[in-house]
């Protein structure tokens, strides 16, 4: 999956779903996009490399998911409880398709419930 196959399907996960790139003032991480779903992020890279993608993921999957899936790592810059890190260079598509959409339901989900 590329950048643009991956940003499509970000967008597509919901009408309620923002792209930004909020770090614009830091050399370092000017190209970050991030994708947002009731104002709080669910997924990003840094476009210039579209190497590791950082998904939120449930803590009790957290453990399986790296024993089973050798690209599946530390998140970059987010606590290892509650993110991981997807290298999308390694990674098939449904892979990175699923655990995007389950980082954008828990998301959207944990921020429904507040008002």
């Amino acid at each position: 999956m590329n950048i643009e196959e991956y940003r499509d399907y970000c967008l597509s996960l919901g009408d309620d779903v923002e792209e930004k790139m909020p770090f614009g003032a830091f050399n370092y991480a000017a190209g970050v996009l991030v994708f947002y779903v009731k104002g709080h992020m669910f997924s990003f890279f840094d476009t210039d490399s579209f190497g590791v993608v950082t998904l939120k993921c449930r803590p009790e999957h957290i453990e399986e998911l790296k024993e089973r899936h050798s690209e599946i790592g530390k998140p970059h810059n987010l606590s290892p409880k509650h993110w991981i890190g997807v290298d999308a260079r390694l990674a098939d598509a449904h892979l990175l398709q699923t655990l995007t959409r389950e980082s954008y339901e828990i998301v959207k989900t944990k921020y429904s419930k507040k008002k």
